[in-house]
């Protein structure tokens, strides 16, 4: 089974809770106030700001009233570009992205499946934006606030 690491998983958690506060006055928020919302490890949030730093979806703001805020709008980040800051390239087996670890990728049955599922993957992460994401966890939260949890 493929599985998204809890890298890909806690960073995508960190960006829609920058994107929570984005536009606000004070827009930047401090990891530790992150850490305490998403129930991560400070030291955890530390090592995974940096790929999304270095990718230019998060900037840091030094000072009094400083912290972490989103690069761009929400609607102008999308899910896959957050993957691959975190996770490197989106694909399913080693082959798709380079067709030398291969000597039966010409003639390989099955080739074309993962080749597919690979470009539905990464079409499907590169269509949901963060503002995408905000609306859907949105949704969640009066669906349980009408359950009474």
């Amino acid at each position: 089974m493929i599985r998204l690491s809890t890298k890909g998983r806690y960073g995508t958690r960190l960006m829609l809770n920058l994107a929570r506060h984005y536009g606000n006055s004070h827009d930047a928020v401090i990891l530790k106030h992150i850490s305490e919302d998403e129930r991560i490890s400070i030291r955890y949030l530390e090592q995974i700001i940096i790929p999304l730093k270095i990718n230019r979806l998060v900037k840091s703001i030094r000072g009094a009233g400083g912290g972490y805020t989103l690069a761009r709008k929400p609607e102008d980040i999308k899910i896959g570009e957050i993957l691959h800051a975190l996770e490197g390239t989106c694909c399913l087996v080693e082959c798709i992205e380079d067709e030398t670890y291969c000597e039966f990728t010409e003639t390989c049955p099955t080739h074309d499946i993962w080749k597919n599922a690979t470009e539905l993957l990464k079409g499907y992460f590169d269509s949901i934006t963060l503002k995408d994401a905000m609306v859907m966890a949105e949704k969640k939260d009066k669906k349980a606030k009408a359950k009474g949890r």
